[in-house]
């Protein structure tokens, strides 16, 4: 699987690239390797490969490879979580980035206090204000930091989103903007359990404007893994 180690030097050549251009600090940006729907084979080969982050956005498919996944690298949920599948996600993951109602928060929350740990989660926003994409809306999104910071098992520590599909770079940048915005912002609250540290936005696609517009932690997997 020499194309997995190929893959992975570009994309990371990319993004040394982007945090030059931006005057970033060099390794500034995460790289989190999207894996969903290849087998344990392939994802080992990334992580022997280099990669130390890799994210699943299935609850079901992640319990059946994930005993067969090395351990090296960390573990993000960054599909839609329901509240029934939050007792899998709590103990398959090392981050959550999909939090978007204080409901599921606190089915977390819950979850964690029983095994005595504390999660750290990113907040989901629909910044491109499509119906058919989850997150919260940036209007509700420092409130809902604010309300999640009083559940101790939690830990904030920023936020997410998926930005319109656009070839054109001046459709999808407003999407990054606004959640820079947001997140510059919660910078300056006084908070209890959070740690505003990550900002999760850009994909295979509009990575480079991501890192542009603010972005220390991108969600690559088509042009890492291949198409599925």
């Amino acid at each position: 699987m020499q194309y997995l180690a190929e893959n992975l030097r570009t994309i990371q050549s990319r993004i040394r690239e982007a945090e030059k251009a931006n005057g970033l600090a060099e390794n500034s940006v995460t790289l989190v390797g999207v894996s969903k729907t290849f087998g344990p084979d392939v994802i080992n080969a990334a992580i022997d490969a280099g990669l130390e982050h890799i994210g699943e956005n299935r609850i079901q498919e992640f319990r059946d490879k994930s005993e067969a996944i090395k351990t090296d690298a960390k573990r993000h949920f960054i599909g839609h979580l329901q509240r029934n599948k939050v007792k899998y996600a709590v103990k398959l993951f090392d981050l959550i980035q999909s939090v978007d109602s204080i409901a599921l928060a606190e089915e977390i929350n819950a979850r964690c206090s029983k095994m005595n740990q504390q999660m750290p989660i990113l907040i989901e926003v629909n910044t491109s204000g499509e119906a058919q994409k989850m997150g919260c809306e940036p209007i509700g999104a420092l409130t809902l930091l604010k309300a999640i910071d009083r559940l101790p098992n939690l830990s904030v520590q920023g936020f997410m989103t998926i930005a319109l599909y656009s070839d054109d770079a001046e459709k999808v940048r407003p999407c990054f903007k606004l959640l820079k915005e947001l997140y510059d912002e919660a910078q300056t609250f006084e908070l209890q359990y959070a740690a505003i540290q990550t900002l999760s936005m850009g994909m295979s696609g509009d990575f480079p404007i991501a890192i542009a517009e603010g972005a220390n932690m991108v969600r690559i997997g088509s042009a890492l893994f291949g198409q599925r």
